[in-house]
């Protein structure tokens, strides 16, 4: 007798239903899973460890090499090279290169350059056999500059005449003609009626002899030349005819002087430009004139409020020299003497903005009528800027003379040279306003290539 349950045509046993209705037991493919698993477990290793080695301090090294590099003779730069490298040098007798530690070129871990005479090297630097960068060096001719430091009273006549506000004329149907027309603050009228325009009472002049006739003006907005047709409105006050802007067409203050250049008899001052006090716009130069100026009073610097240097040239007056450019990186021109300076009588070397380094540095300034000092600072920062820039370092005033007397950076100090390692590197340009002790540095190569063109 057969248990099973048979099958109706051919009487083989078969499974019974109730259990041919169990679910098998699936399958696993453990071989795939985890072999996936493993494949992304490394891949964020991986990643992991590639993020690890490009923020790591040697790589870190590496990519922060220049591939162009500028130093004058008589210059020394020591580079960080990260990693224990091969260093070959192709330039003939421009460079002189050794390992900074006691290792050889072929696993020197930081680099001393020293640029012996003009001309142009090239830097390979492998690893493991491995060619990893080559650095362009251009060795220029030492250049030596008097440095400044001595307080100037700076005068300027603007080109043309710069707009500094509007206002409503009385009796008037339009507050103010000019803004209609579309002048701004800011804007510097340069002609009207095709007349060059040199102060506010010629200005003034040409308005009222309109007789109320529309004027063309041909004025300066940030570079770019821009013409108006303003028609005047007749004040019914005093009955003259007006533009309703109030301009101005001329300033002075005072500041620091930078260096003078002997060859060339050019000097450099401020370190930025001479800009209007109300609209903050780099004022025209039509004509100036910068004077030796003393000082009469400091108004320390204070968190918040920054400090200032009160001085006058209205006295015995020394004028040393005309204003022929004045630009975002100071004031420049031509000088009538030959400037000298008690503590460099020699002058001194510039450097090049490569080499320029954080640590001990000195500025040099004038406070009262004993003449310029040299204080002590510290470079905390530097930016190794590829194009001009007034913020090329961060400085620490450390002098406790200083300190005392103004706080730190106080206005009237900007343009004091810069001076670290026996070279200028260059110009005190402005003052941490919540931190008097700070300000910022100009490298003086951006300050040459204005004063140079």
């Amino acid at each position: 007798m057969n248990n099973g349950y048979c099958d109706n045509d051919r009487g083989n046993p078969r499974e019974n239903p109730k259990e041919s209705l169990r679910e098998k037991p699936k399958e696993t493919n453990c071989a795939g899973k985890c072999g996936n698993r493993t494949k992304k477990s490394i891949g964020v290793f991986l990643a992991a460890l590639a993020l690890i080695v490009n923020y790591s301090t040697p790589v870190k090294a590496l990519r922060e090499l220049p591939d162009d590099l500028t130093i004058h003779v008589g210059e020394e730069r020591v580079l960080d090279l990260g990693l224990p490298m091969g260093v070959s040098v192709d330039g003939g007798g421009a460079l002189s290169v050794a390992s900074s530690q006691d290792q050889t070129l072929e696993q020197a871990k930081s680099l001393r350059m020293s640029a012996q005479e003009e001309g142009n090297a090239t830097v390979s630097l492998t690893w493991l056999g491995l060619p990893l960068k080559s650095m362009n060096v251009q060795v220029s001719a030492e250049r030596k500059l008097i440095p400044g430091g001595q307080s100037i009273g700076v005068a300027l006549a603007t080109k043309g005449v710069l707009v500094v506000g509007t206002s409503e004329i009385s009796g008037a149907q339009s507050g103010s003609p000019a803004y209609s027309a579309g002048l701004r603050p800011g804007d510097v009228i340069q002609q009207v009626n095709n007349t060059p325009i040199e102060n506010t009472a010629q200005l003034t002049q040409l308005v009222n002899s309109s007789n109320g006739g529309p004027i063309n003006v041909l004025f300066l907005r940030k570079e770019q030349l821009m013409k108006a047709v303003v028609t005047p409105a007749k004040d019914r006050l005093d009955g003259q005819y007006r533009l309703g802007i109030w301009v101005r067409d001329s300033t002075a203050g005072i500041g620091t002087l930078s260096f003078y250049d002997p060859e060339s008899h050019t000097y450099a001052a401020l370190g930025h430009a001479i800009t209007d006090v109300d609209t903050g716009t780099n004022l025209t130069v039509r004509e100036g004139r910068v004077l030796f100026s003393e000082i009469l009073d400091i108004v320390k610097g204070q968190k918040g409020t920054p400090g200032e240097l009160r001085g006058s040239f209205m006295g015995e007056q020394v004028i040393f020299g005309n204003i022929t450019k004045n630009t975002d990186y100071g004031v420049y021109g031509q000088s009538d003497l030959s400037i000298t300076n008690s503590l460099y009588p020699n002058g001194l070397p510039i450097a090049s903005k490569s080499s320029v380094h954080t640590g001990p540095a000195t500025i040099l300034t004038t406070l009262d009528d004993t003449g310029v000092h040299e204080y002590a600072i510290e470079i905390t920062h530097v930016n190794q800027q590829a194009t001009a820039g007034q913020k090329s370092m961060t400085l620490r005033v450390t002098d406790p003379v200083l300190l005392e007397k103004t706080g730190g950076i106080v206005q009237g100090m900007s343009g004091s040279p810069i001076i670290q390692d026996g070279r200028i590197i260059g110009a005190v340009t402005h003052v941490y306003v919540n931190d008097p002790t700070q300000g910022y540095g100009l490298f003086i190569e951006w300050m040459l290539a204005q004063a140079d063109n």
